[in-house]
């Protein structure tokens, strides 16, 4: 589905956000003074979307992320992810409203260095009710085309062959949304490209939902909607407008 086709399907139809957020701030408190990242953040995200979130380094675009999936709480604000609202739901709760639904894409790839290749795509699993969970993983290392990788560590993949483990780690479950943090933040330029295709390859096989925050222009270029975090809030930015 082409980035015009995808926008007319989420204009055109009543669909209701797969993801919400309203007056989302975020403060910390370093030394004795108090940070404000995040600022009265608005935010609706629909299903099928890839939206990119752009911004200069350090205002705040991960701990946005973090705050969306869940992994961190606003100090203040609301948030829907699948239609419930998040505040509600102790750390336990919104790790049980995740499991199999929510796949995550980092950028140091978050693999554990113990277990093969296989055994971290498997790790999603552990307690889906999905059968065959072993066929199912060596399916999806296949398809990012580690078929012969299967029973390798971390150490002995390069870091695109990591990153590719990531991918079909994030899928596996057949989630219905995907957060990718800088997912060719440490890779080199060829690598990278390669990875971009892939990931969009995927999601668009998948029909999942997509946000990503990136310092790489062509990666955000390739999603539908693209969000610049400035002071603390989101501004619609057209794909042309990035990295100019």
């Amino acid at each position: 589905m082409s980035h015009s086709s995808t926008r007319d399907a989420v204009s055109t139809r009543d669909a209701v956000p797969i993801l919400h957020a309203t007056g989302l701030a975020k403060q910390v408190v370093s030394g004795e003074r108090r940070l404000t990242i995040l600022s009265g953040l608005d935010l609706q995200v629909f299903p099928g979307e890839s939206v990119a979130i752009v911004g200069q380094s350090g205002v705040g675009k991960s701990t946005l992320l973090g705050l969306l999936a869940g992994l961190d709480q606003p100090t203040h604000g609301e948030l829907e992810l699948f239609g419930q609202a998040l505040g509600a739901l102790d750390e336990d709760g919104r790790a049980r409203l995740r499991a199999g639904r929510v796949g995550f894409v980092f950028q140091n790839f978050q693999l554990l260095p113990t277990l093969t290749a296989l055994e971290n795509v498997l790790l999603p699993l552990e307690l889906s009710p999905l059968s065959d969970t072993a066929t199912r993983a060596r399916d999806w290392l296949t398809r990012v085309g580690l078929a012969e990788r299967l029973e390798h560590l971390p150490k002995q993949l390069s870091g695109g062959e990591q990153q590719r483990v990531a991918l079909a780690r994030a899928f596996v479950t057949g989630p219905e949304l995907v957060f990718a943090d800088e997912p060719t933040g440490n890779l080199d330029q060829a690598t990278g490209a390669r990875i971009i295709d892939l990931l969009f390859q995927l999601n668009r096989e998948a029909g999942t939902t997509l946000v990503l925050v990136t310092h790489d222009h062509a990666l955000a270029r390739r999603c539908d909607r693209c969000l610049r975090l400035e002071e603390g809030r989101l501004v619609e930015t057209s794909r042309d407008e990035v990295g100019a």
